[in-house]
């Protein structure tokens, strides 16, 4: 009984641990981000002070959205083993929520883009477009995800 006990507190630590230095690391990158953009996109104090908390808050909703659809997905995947058990219904019913999901994320971004263009010039939030697909292809490249085939190869 006091095996199962210790191996049970130590995998529950070990998940701790895990969920922890995630955490840390999504911070890291969203500090990596922050810093990134704040270069990239050269902003006054006035116009950062007004970006920042809308841009965060714009983050946090498509943040929302995406995780809402991956844990639909998993949660239902989970239930009926994989996509080829599932029926025309259920896969209507995914296709659907997926549609919805990118509707509410369009209506976001247009939203942010409203509200930022009352102190922000349009070629600056292109500019942020731009940045943040830019930011996005360092970091897959940074993490191997991004590697180019030559240098797979390389290594082999």
């Amino acid at each position: 009984m006091k095996k199962y006990l210790l191996t049970l507190v130590t995998l529950l630590m070990v998940l701790h641990s895990f969920g922890q230095s995630r955490k840390e690391s999504r911070e890291k990158i969203k500090a990596l981000k922050v810093a990134f953009l704040t270069k990239e996109l050269n902003l006054s104090s006035a116009e950062a002070e007004k970006f920042w908390p809308l841009y965060n808050s714009h983050e946090e909703k498509l943040d929302t959205y995406r995780d809402k659809g991956r844990s639909e997905i998993k949660r239902k995947l989970k239930e009926v083993g994989d996509f080829d058990n599932l029926n025309e219904e259920e896969a209507k019913k995914f296709l659907k929520l997926k549609l919805d999901l990118e509707r509410k994320t369009l209506i976001e971004k247009e939203d942010f883009f409203k509200k930022v263009s009352k102190f922000l010039s349009y070629k600056k939030i292109m500019k942020l477009h731009v940045s943040e697909r830019e930011f996005a292809k360092k970091l897959m490249y940074k993490y191997g995800r991004g590697r180019k085939p030559k240098d797979k190869e390389r290594k082999k």
